[in-house]
């Protein structure tokens, strides 16, 4: 018999620390002042608890297994021992004595049902003060203010779940889906002291991606392999119903706004938030685990096959194509610009073997002839190191894979590939891999895109169309995938995917290994992959066939961008390119596009619609059309990183012997060298970046519009104004944000107190009065808030 079972894990929040006990309410305790800001969990079916002071958190169930009298969960339980990392170097609060060692309980006491008491925590810490005067009265008024809380710190519980069923109510939590960015987040950030606002974007991040990770538990626990099998388990709907009445508690952003509203948030160090909200991270992180050991009722584990997650590091958003770059440039450029950045990920060329065509152009690279990881950029152990060292600082690697199709024939036979494999591919021989003619669709010529079977069967531009029905085919190809997986990537950009068979590719994505969790990943995390689908149509419908499997690109994003830019659309029809909007405007669902202004591919495009694209060459249009993307909310974001090229063919810089030239770094510290442009190093790139990184919770709101401008909010924390006109436009906006003064991060940022570029302020009713000149914009957010 296959045994089945639960587990959940809770987070915690943390202010600063005194003594006293908890507020408790029911089997869980909330953060107050006198448990020292721990959360704990406990009743008959599991229990967790993190205690910030100490540096640990724990996790244990008490469940009985089906169909065994051993608790199988003892070993799971360890893995959430020493979660969190110790805060004994953090600065101590003024006033407050240093913290105390709570003991940690162990895993399988933890898994026996074990439960810390407040009284336990009390005996760790000594009062300290928070005010002068009286030091004892003063402190005494504080904790009875949280243990007898105004209704709008912790709302009312009861109404949290009111069908009683949490796995039919979970998903309709109002509380749940949205931290920060429905309209009730709109005053989400109080006006406080700038020194709480780093700290403020940490927690929310984190707890974000820790709701993201409880959803997605809820909707695995509420599938119909273990519905049926809760009755089995005594306690467990209850157990879960209040599980998710105390994470409601916990990710409602009236939360948040309070503790920042009392000042507990803006007291926190940087230091203590950065360790809070990297604890709460790794609990999301092994709530992930712990989903993924679930037995499933057939096969005995579950298989998460959302290919969406980009599996960024926490707080971060954005990923950059360093087009044709070598593996030891990513490698050091990951170190040196993108982890400082933020960026969080890279898009590499495609690595394996392909063929050597004369002049080197830059299409060579997706004409493969084997699977070998041999490239201009470097070989597989160049590849593996830099995989590496873009992990270590917290960029995640994205291959393009070309699964469609095998290298073309050339003007003469064999042809030699990048690694010296020999080919003929007029007859279709690819010994390298092997590959004959039996692996390849008959030729025939793709007359009509809106004709299926041709696109999915026929040639692309004459080049030798694989048979990914085939299994042999797919094995070759899924060999390659899983391959660079073990070397540590995060995931996939599949190249010319509308000319593959969507069955075809779900095929191909259901035989890719897990992540290698030797990375970072959670156990079982399935690959990220997004998918090349250029039509700037919808005729066809063709999008729409892939988003099941995953991301996928979004061409029209670019021309209407570019259109608006150019001057060809009025302003108002950016609110079409936006999350709620776009797909009103045939657009890709949000959470299915990946968004861009460029690509390498419509660089170099020509026709009516390729002129419409803007390129680094349309200034300063392009840098405004970034901005407007990276300040938006729609999809998931890539950025280009280009070289300079006189004919569309021409390859990356490369010396007399036809080797990659490295981007150097000029004399201002930031621009590359030998004709590499790199986009993704303008500061004013990388301030956007860390602009989206900082806001990514919150959703467009309160749009402003006239023909030629359009301003927006982000949450409370962010606000954006561009000017796509010929002239220049004086406005009177609302900005959402607190009252003061601010760095425009289009032309500058905040360095202490002075502004290294416009300042702007923003009066007491959240009004700015703007003179935006023609093709211009202007940024704000509450880190570059100088008073």
């Amino acid at each position: 018999m296959v045994r089945h079972c639960f587990s959940l894990v809770i987070i915690t929040c943390c202010y600063h620390v005194t003594t006293l006990n908890g507020l408790q309410l029911g089997p869980f305790t909330l953060p107050t002042l006198g448990n020292g800001g721990a959360f704990g969990f406990t009743n008959n079916l599991l229990n967790a608890s993190l205690s910030p002071s100490a540096g640990r958190g724990s996790f244990g169930v008490q469940a009985p297994t089906i169909g065994s009298s051993v608790n199988t969960f003892a070993a799971l339980a360890n893995r959430f021992n020493n979660l969190v990392p110790g805060l004994s170097n953090v600065v101590p609060i003024p006033g407050a004595p240093a913290f105390g060692t709570i003991g940690v309980p162990s895993a399988n006491s933890l898994a026996n049902g074990f439960r810390q008491t407040t009284s336990d925590l009390a005996q760790s810490f000594l009062p300290a003060n928070r005010s002068s005067g009286n030091p004892a009265a003063s402190f005494l008024n504080v904790v009875n203010r949280f243990r007898n809380p105004p209704a709008n710190i912790f709302p009312n519980l009861s109404v949290l779940n009111p069908t009683g069923s949490i796995l039919k109510s979970f998903p309709r939590i109002s509380l749940l889906p949205s931290l920060p960015g429905s309209m009730t987040t709109r005053n989400l950030i109080p006006p406080v002291a700038n020194g709480g606002l780093e700290s403020f974007a940490r927690l929310t991040n984190a707890a974000d991606s820790f709701r993201k990770v409880i959803s997605n538990a809820t909707r695995t626990l509420s599938s119909e392999d273990f519905s049926g099998l809760l009755g089995q388990i005594p306690g467990a709907q209850q157990g879960i119903e209040q599980f998710s009445e105390a994470v409601a508690t916990v990710t409602n952003p009236e939360f948040w706004s309070q503790l920042a509203t009392n000042g507990f948030i803006d007291d926190m160090s940087s230091a203590q938030a950065e360790r809070l909200s990297d604890g709460i991270n790794k609990l999301a992180a092994g709530l992930s685990d712990v989903v993924s050991n679930l037995p499933n009722v057939s096969e005995g584990t579950i298989e998460d096959s959302d290919h969406k997650n980009p599996h960024f590091f926490p707080g971060r958003n954005v990923i950059v194509h360093l087009f044709e770059w070598k593996f030891s440039d990513i490698a050091e450029e990951c170190e040196q610009v993108l982890g400082p950045a933020g960026y969080g990920g890279v898009q590499v060329s495609p690595v394996n073997e392909y063929v050597r065509v004369a002049n080197r152009p830059w299409w060579e690279r997706y004409q493969p002839v084997s699977y070998e990881i041999r490239s201009r950029s470097g070989n597989e152990s160049e590849f593996a190191e830099m995989v590496g060292r873009c992990q270590r600082a917290k960029v995640r690697v994205y291959v393009d894979i070309v699964a469609n199709h095998m290298a073309g024939a050339g003007a003469t036979t064999p042809l030699y590939g990048t690694a010296g494999s020999p080919s003929d591919p007029a007859e279709r021989l690819y010994p390298a891999v092997p590959f004959n003619k039996s692996h390849f669709h008959q030729d025939c010529i793709i007359e009509s895109n809106l004709n299926a079977s041709q696109v999915h069967n026929c040639q692309l531009a004459g080049l030798p169309d694989l048979n990914q029905t085939d299994p042999y085919v797919r094995e070759k190809i899924v060999g390659l995938m899983n391959r660079l997986i073990e070397h540590g990537v995060a995931g996939f950009r599949m190249d010319s995917a509308k000319y593959i068979a969507p069955d075809d590719l779900d095929s191909i994505y259901k035989e890719l290994k897990p992540l290698n969790p030797m990375f970072e990943f959670p156990l079982f995390s399935a690959p990220f992959i997004y998918q090349d689908v250029d039509d700037f149509s919808d005729d066809s419908g063709t999008a729409s066939q892939y988003t099941d499997l995953g991301l996928v690109t979004e061409p029209k994003y670019s021309l209407y961008l570019g259109s608006i830019f150019h001057g060809a659309l009025p302003a108002p029809i950016l609110q079409a390119l936006t999350a709620a909007n776009a797909t009103q405007y045939g657009l890709i669902p949000s959470e299915s596009a990946l968004a861009f202004v460029d690509s390498h591919i419509n660089q170099r495009s020509h026709g009516a619609v390729s002129e419409l694209i803007l390129t680094c060459k349309d200034q300063p249009q392009y840098v405004n059309a970034v901005a407007f993307t990276l300040s938006n909310d729609y999809g998931t974001v890539r950025l280009m990183s280009s070289y300079r090229f006189e004919e569309d063919n021409q390859g990356p810089p490369a010396d007399e012997l036809e080797q990659i030239l490295s981007p150097g770094t000029a004399d201002d510290g930031y621009s590359c060298l030998n004709g590499w442009i790199c986009e993704h190093r303008w500061p004013v790139i990388r301030r956007m970046v860390a602009f989206r990184n900082f806001v990514q919770p919150a959703t467009v709101h309160d749009i402003q519009a006239t023909n030629e401008t359009f301003t927006f909010c982000r949450g409370n924390v962010g606000f954006a104004a561009f000017n796509v006109g010929t002239i220049t436009r004086d406005i009177v906006v609302r900005t959402c944000l607190p009252a003061g003064e601010y760095c425009d991060l289009i032309t500058g940022e905040r360095r202490d107190t002075v502004c290294t570029g416009t300042r702007v302020l923003v009066n007491e009713d959240s009004t700015v009065s703007l003179t935006l000149p023609a093709a211009s914009s202007l940024v704000l957010d509450l880190r570059n808030r100088v008073m």
